[in-house]
């Protein structure tokens, strides 16, 4: 029987929906993204990690593409690739679970804040990945693949969402 507060059975229950909706909707068979789409989604849905992002409080985190150049330039290198993989995290369950939540947050050029999201997700993806070392070649190519194929993450974790509430 599924309980809330088995953390064993929250952690299934989203990652049979994060398969369901890509290999079942989507058509999307790649196991390591999917994969790395349900760790995200569990570990995002733990409270303390919703609004957390590398040295940046709640209010600042509007101005996400600012985020970017937070980074510390003479950070170690694996130290620049978690805090470039935080932020395309924290940027695609925003984007994709909850987009709504982005439109309080209206940006000063006029853009669309989703829009603003999915490009700066796109661009720490890839900088983590440039900086990823060689020996870690399927990291690499992981965090290469969440940069490429951004949109269609953010389309799958809506598709969980709309799972999540039909199951609901």
């Amino acid at each position: 029987m599924f309980s809330p507060r088995d953390p064993a059975d929250v952690d299934r229950f989203f990652r049979g929906l994060t398969e369901y909706a890509f290999y079942g909707r989507l058509g999307v068979v790649d196991p390591a993204l999917v994969d790395y789409v349900s760790l995200l989604l569990v570990r995002f849905l733990r409270h303390d990690r919703v609004a957390t992002l590398p040295g940046v409080g709640r209010e600042e985190a509007a101005e996400i593409a600012d985020v970017l150049m937070t980074v510390r330039r003479h950070a170690a290198a694996e130290e620049a690739v978690e805090e470039y993989r935080q932020i395309g995290d924290y940027t695609l369950f925003w984007s994709g679970v909850y987009p709504e939540a982005l439109q309080r947050f209206p940006h000063p050029a006029g853009a669309d804040q989703v829009t603003v999201y999915r490009e700066a997700g796109k661009r720490a993806y890839w900088l983590a990945s440039t900086l990823e070392p060689e020996e870690a070649a399927a990291e690499r190519a992981l965090l290469e693949r969440l940069s490429h194929e951004y949109d269609l993450c953010v389309e799958g974790l809506a598709e969980v969402r709309r799972a999540w509430s039909e199951a609901a």
